[in-house]
């Protein structure tokens, strides 16, 4: 059986970053990168909001960026998902693409990511990347001054459409039930920003849209009225699913479903196993936030392994 000081499950800025810091660190890790190498980036045609890429980037090139480093400084980058792991005693227990291949890991730094939640349209993911996200504060910036839509009626919805209120001309608001399920105090907030619509019993049918990308949707009324609204962006805030199927119950997590980790920390409930990116943050989800806390857990996975000796 392989064995590795360090295995980091996932990618994305979080597992690239934990990479680069681990190799540094002589740890000599293997990261497995799972079933979207570079995670939710991948889907994002340019970003402008990480420092350094000073007339931005797309998705795809920063994360090949990024895992180039890590390969660079001795990460062993693999394809592969872990569809399983035995942390019940130490040295912990890999399992590979359903038992192709297992590796004994000394620490196990967990990036997986959550996977956000889509209406489960064709047209979505035609579009995705062409005018729909499940990111506002990742793409809004792209819509100053034009008219978009979010579907969604809790806390996240509410925050998004403020959030692309202040940049974009209008804001629909797509709500499927006669009220909001969002907190009182997000709920007022919407309520007094003039640009935002918000269309309650409204579902989307399609979104609609050419070959330079979305243009409107089609929405039907729960009355039965079908019409169609013009629109630059559609975005989705209808939440996100943590990646721990894997973990089968034996990491204490969050009411959310997210991985618990302590304050400020990465470290979770089982000595030597850590945490970082959206698998533990549900609230910030953040390319920059993602690789700080990959930072951290290569870090503290370091230190730990330190302790041992």
């Amino acid at each position: 059986m392989e064995q590795v000081k360090c295995l980091i499950v996932g990618s994305g800025p979080a597992g690239y970053t934990a990479a680069i810091y681990a190799s540094r660190a002589n740890l000599s890790p293997i990261l497995y990168e799972g079933m979207e190498p570079g995670g939710q980036l991948t889907t994002t045609t340019d970003i402008e909001n990480f420092p350094g890429y000073i007339d931005g980037i797309s998705g795809p090139e920063m994360m090949e960026q990024f895992k180039a480093q890590a390969v660079r400084l001795g990460t062993d980058s693999r394809y592969g998902i872990v569809t399983s792991l035995d942390l019940s005693k130490r040295p912990f227990i890999a399992t590979i693409d359903d038992g192709t291949h297992t590796i004994e890991a000394q620490t196990i730094i967990i990036s997986t990511g959550a996977s956000a939640k889509y209406l489960g349209l064709p047209s979505e993911a035609t579009f995705r990347g062409q005018g729909v996200s499940a990111c506002a504060t990742c793409d809004g910036f792209f819509y100053r001054k034009k008219i978009v839509a979010v579907v969604g009626g809790g806390d996240t919805a509410c925050e998004e459409a403020s959030y692309l209120s202040s940049l974009c001309e209008k804001v629909y608001m797509i709500v499927r039930k006669d009220h909001f399920r969002a907190s009182k105090a997000m709920i007022d907030r919407v309520h007094k920003i003039e640009n935002i619509e918000i269309l309650f019993e409204h579902n989307t049918l399609e979104i609609l849209g050419d070959d330079k990308g979305v243009n409107g949707a089609r929405l039907k009324k729960n009355s039965g009225e079908v019409y169609d609204v013009k629109l630059d962006g559609f975005f989705l805030a209808i939440g996100h699913t943590p990646n721990v199927k894997m973990l089968d119950g034996q990491l204490e997590l969050t009411e959310e479903g997210y991985i618990k980790t302590e304050p400020g920390r990465t470290k979770t409930s089982i000595e030597g196993v850590f945490a970082a990116g959206d698998v533990q943050d549900h609230h910030y989800r953040q390319a920059i936030t993602a690789a700080g806390s990959g930072c951290a857990a290569a870090l503290e996975a370091e230190r730990f392994l330190a302790s041992l000796i």
